[in-house]
């Protein structure tokens, strides 16, 4: 019988030395458990995204002398390691097995994924050969990652005598992704025959968070093994005979669970990893900067989080009523400064240049960029990051004020629409009741103006919602959109707004990625671009 851990640890990209150590740490704990081979993630040595550090040979030199050094302190059980290595002058995304100190055998991604947030081809050379090692008396395959997304590396590994697959992955999350991952591994199983462990990385990596998930399928599909989601976890499975057996079997999170969590995971390491020493959130007594709060309190703790209200003649009692309420419950530093004064003062500087002009938004916006003002300020006294509160239905349209409510460091609703901003609320509130009822029901609003609402300015956020996820994820005409049933008056609207809005998107706050697609790394259309749609 075989024993191999599965190693789903959370890797920083370019902490070659604290890697290091964590896969040490894996390797301790697995040999003490009776394992006889340790499975790391996709580049688990450099992390996940390197980017274009993978444009520097002193980076590859650097994951070299990395490798040698693990190499060199770990005895007693075999390591599959994913790294980055650069060979005859080509860079390669590789696994090498080492045992008993020594580099035995080494892979090389083949297929190299280049779409979504993905760009391996700007970095990698394919690999073309399989690679089967003897470990425990068992003929194992590696495949990284994409090689088991399409036809080809897993079937040449089974043709070159592989009877156990394992598989390296840094596969970034979006709702419900693990199903498809399962299903995908399954065909590579249903055209092998045989089983396969799939070990994948866990963390925040700017946009990105990586949930973990890993998982054991028996030769027919079956999961025999399945590690939680968004947690560090050292999972065992045992081999004997081509069967699989664990006791490590975690239970599927629902989807408010996954893209709640994925949020906590997002913003603890974007802070942590990139040593900032707390937050700041500008409360507005909407639903919004309640979710955004929340989660900054579940990720960071309540002494790491600041809250600033700054209420303006047309900020609702309500609003600083629900706004003190749930900073009662959480707990964190809260200051009120309310905007009046600056706004009276911008009023009077600007009125001989806006003299016989009707008020419009550009007084709004000045509210906006006020408010924005004292965050960023007291960011710089502070050294605390501004979370902006912005949504992606929001951010779609262009909903936004640059340099007021756009203005911070980290956007972490940007990629969740407003309707799942409600189901996300309500989902937080049965684990306690921190976000008050009233912000969840009442009409959404800025509050920059008398009697503000947002459906003023904008449909239903049933419908705009869908058609954002239809025009924007699924690149469905508007033509398409329209003859799906989504009111053609909207759709022009949406569309119109969504085009326009680039400029203001392109200077946004990178933001936690949760869907298919997202307004970042997977986003990428001109700024300047006169394509007409097909209505």
């Amino acid at each position: 019988m075989l024993r191999i851990a599965v190693a789903q640890f959370n890797a920083t990209v370019g902490d070659l030395t604290g890697n290091v150590e964590r896969i040490i740490k894996c390797a301790t704990e697995a040999k003490a458990r009776g394992a006889q081979v340790l499975l790391t993630p996709e580049l688990a040595l450099s992390g996940y995204p390197p980017e274009d550090l993978l444009l520097r040979p002193d980076f590859y030199r650097a994951c070299s002398r990395a490798l040698d050094d693990l190499a060199s302190r770990v005895e007693g059980i075999a390591l599959v390691v994913g790294h980055p290595e650069e060979s005859a002058g080509r860079c390669y995304n590789a696994a090498t097995v080492i045992e008993n100190g020594q580099k035995m055998a080494v892979y090389r991604k083949t297929h190299l994924p280049n779409y979504e947030v993905f760009d391996e081809k700007r970095y990698f050379d394919a690999g073309t050969d399989a690679c089967v090692v003897t470990l425990g008396g068992v003929r194992c395959g590696i495949n990284i990652c994409a090689d088991i997304w399409e036809a080809g590396a897993a079937e040449q590994a089974h043709a070159a005598g592989a009877e156990l697959l394992l598989v390296l992955n840094a596969s970034p999350c979006h709702l419900e992704k693990h199903q498809e991952r399962v299903q995908v591994l399954r065909d590579r199983i249903a055209a092998t025959g045989i089983p396969a462990i799939y070990c994948n990385l866990v963390g925040g990596q700017d946009e990105l968070v990586f949930d973990g998930a890993s998982f054991a399928l028996d030769a027919h599909g079956e999961c025999r093994m399945r590690l939680p989601q968004f947690a560090e976890a050292l999972g065992m499975v045992d081999v004997d005979g081509g069967s699989l057996h664990s006791t490590d079997m975690a239970d599927e999170l629902s989807v408010e669970a996954e893209a709640y969590s994925a949020l906590v995971l997002g913003v603890r390491d974007y802070i942590g990893k990139s040593g900032f020493n707390g937050v700041l959130i500008g409360l507005s007594g909407g639903i919004d900067s309640a979710l955004t709060l929340t989660v900054a309190v579940d990720a960071l703790g309540a002494e790491k989080v600041r809250a600033v209200m700054m209420p303006s003649p047309y900020t609702a009692q309500m609003s600083l009523d629900d706004s003190r309420e749930m900073i009662r419950k959480l707990g964190v530093r809260y200051d009120e400064i309310a905007i009046s004064p600056a706004m009276e003062t911008y009023d009077a500087m600007l009125a001989p240049l806006f003299a016989g002009m009707p008020a419009d938004t550009t007084e709004e916006n000045i509210q906006a960029r006020i408010r924005g003002n004292i965050l960023m300020a007291l960011s710089n006294k502070t050294g605390a990051l501004v979370l902006t509160t912005g949504n992606k239905s929001e951010m779609a349209v262009g909903y936004c004020t640059l340099y007021g409510d756009m203005a911070g460091g980290f956007a972490v609703i940007k990629d969740v629409y407003k309707t799942l901003v409600y189901r996300l609320s309500r989902y937080r509130n049965t684990i306690s009741s921190v976000i008050p009822e009233n912000i969840i029901v009442r009409p959404p609003s800025a509050e920059l103006k008398p009697d503000q609402t947002d459906q003023d300015s904008l449909p239903p956020y049933e419908v705009l919602d869908a058609i954002v996820c239809a025009y924007m994820e699924e690149d469905r005409s508007p033509r398409e959109i329209i003859a799906a049933g989504l009111p053609e008056d909207a759709v022009r609207r949406v569309v119109r707004l969504l085009r326009i809005a680039e400029y203001k998107r392109r200077q946004a706050p990178v933001g936690i990625r949760i869907t298919p697609r997202g307004f970042g790394k997977d986003w990428r259309y001109p700024i300047t671009n006169r394509y007409q749609d097909e209505f």
